[in-house]
């Protein structure tokens, strides 16, 4: 089954983008989306940094994308990784 790539708006807004940050902080990087002023991402580029994690916040926004995109999306990614019922 061929797909469409998904776009920085849609990584960003499944929590994905947060997600990922948050391991990246430990060793210093993060993945930088440059977001115009109508919202969207025209671009991204990896990037050293010296702050760690996110404030309180952000932590729960990030949370709350992550929750919402598994709740969506259970079903499908069950279905895509083409794991058996464990039933």
């Amino acid at each position: 089954m061929t797909r469409k790539p998904a776009t920085w708006d849609e990584f960003r807004a499944a929590g994905m983008l947060w997600w990922i940050n948050r391991i990246l902080h430990a060793f210093g990087w993060t993945i930088t989306c440059q977001v115009e002023e109508d919202g969207t991402t025209s671009g991204a580029y990896p990037e050293r940094v010296t702050f760690r994690g996110f404030d309180r916040a952000d932590e729960e926004a990030g949370y709350g994308r992550v929750a919402h995109f598994l709740t969506e999306n259970a079903q499908t990614l069950e279905q895509e990784a083409g794991y058996d019922d464990p039933r």
